[in-house]
């Protein structure tokens, strides 16, 4: 544990220095050689641009009746389903409390109060995120909350508590990088729609280099206690070419405190 925490430190400094080992000739937007250790290098900077933060099924345009005074800007805008099966199979006891969800957000969402976004959702969220291979490692380093996984590739890891953010073990399939997700706490949101996984989840994501600068990401949810079978998201990752490309702390949890003690400070 010790070594991959010096791991994680090291990753964490290029992550802020944008230097990666073994660097050679740079890719567009990217960092380092066109393989590492016969694997396609995936570093650089990231982004899904779709709503599947605002839903992973298709929706219509929607007001927010709460922020009409924002008008345009206070609205969810139309999206097409990421889920390969079209809709989410719910178990049937299942569906009241997405329901629930639904209806308490914007402030119970998680992500309203500056809590970590859990996988998958932390890498189709508005804003980019950074993945930096090694020969040995993989980390994806957030923008929001300043959030990091590192990803065990020399050894599957069992995690000993739950998290927001999970244990994650990965493996190469051919040139497909595969991660298995497991031991969230079940308190992450899968989207501001309020779809959720329950501390059971695991997840599977598979991350496929398509171009350059595409990423095909896959993520399979696999939750008996929740759906009736697995389903999958599919969406494109595209790389931010930008010479300068690079990302920016979003620590959110300044942002929160009126909301969290709005009835302290008067704002009720």
């Amino acid at each position: 544990m010790g070594n991959r925490l010096v791991a994680m430190a090291a990753l964490l400094g290029l992550a802020l220095t944008g230097v990666a080992p073994g660097t050679a000739v740079a890719q567009p937007g990217g960092l380092g050689p066109d393989q590492i250790s016969g694997h396609p290098n995936l570093s650089g900077v990231w982004q899904a641009l779709n709503t599947a933060n605002w839903n992973l099924e298709a929706h219509s345009a929607e007001a927010l009746d709460e922020f009409w005074r924002l008008g345009s800007l206070g609205a969810i805008q139309a999206g097409q389903s990421v889920v390969v099966e079209g809709e989410i199979p719910y178990l049937p006891g299942a569906v009241g409390q997405r329901e629930e969800n639904h209806a308490g957000w914007p402030k119970a969402d998680p992500e309203t109060t500056c809590y970590l976004p859990g996988i998958p959702r932390a890498n189709y969220m508005p804003y980019p995120f950074q993945i930096l291979q090694t020969e040995s490692d993989v980390l994806f380093v957030y923008s929001y909350h300043s959030a990091n996984r590192l990803v065990e590739m020399d050894e599957r890891i069992e995690a000993p508590v739950d998290t927001w953010m999970g244990q994650s073990n990965g493996q190469w399939e051919g040139d497909t990088l595969v991660i298995e997700t497991h031991a969230m706490n079940g308190k992450p949101w899968l989207d501001r729609a309020g779809n959720y996984l329950s501390r059971n989840a695991i997840v599977t994501e598979r991350l496929s280099l398509i171009t350059p600068d595409h990423i095909d990401y896959q993520a399979t949810i696999s939750d008996s206690t929740l759906f009736s079978s697995d389903w999958t998201i599919r969406m494109p990752l595209y790389r931010n070419i930008e010479e300068n490309a690079q990302i920016l702390e979003h620590k959110c949890v300044p942002h929160v405190e009126n909301l969290l003690y709005s009835d302290l400070v008067g704002l009720e």
